[in-house]
């Protein structure tokens, strides 16, 4: 069924209108802490229980903060890559409800992307 404007607008469907269910909540952090091996990263879990994982080569963090990092407005997690002498680098944040497979999928990526050296 299409519903057709009576003067200015749009036109749509019924069925474009349904609700969607959406991902929600934290989920489990494990999706995004287990992508990481021994043989390449370090992991350190601070007296918060907050999680850090560092590249050996120091170029790429993962903080995961459940309880939100301090001195922020609720960030649960926080990636970033340092940037060479020719090209910035880059971070980026998620807070404390972002569903854990949304950073997994981030991470994912951010990790096929790189290249060893």
């Amino acid at each position: 069924m299409t519903a057709a404007p009576q003067g200015p607008g749009f036109s749509t469907t019924v069925e474009a209108l349904r609700l969607r269910e959406w991902l929600l909540g934290p989920g489990q952090a494990t999706l995004v802490i287990d992508q990481f091996s021994a043989d390449d990263f370090h992991l350190v879990v601070d007296d918060r229980a907050d999680v850090h994982v560092n590249s050996k080569d120091g170029r790429f963090y993962l903080g995961w903060f459940p309880l939100g990092r301090p001195g922020t407005d609720g960030e649960g997690w926080k990636i970033a890559v340092t940037g060479t002498a020719k090209v910035r680098g880059y971070q980026m944040s998620f807070d404390t409800e972002t569903p854990a497979d949304v950073v997994a999928a981030a991470v994912a990526h951010v990790l096929e992307t790189s290249q060893q050296l």
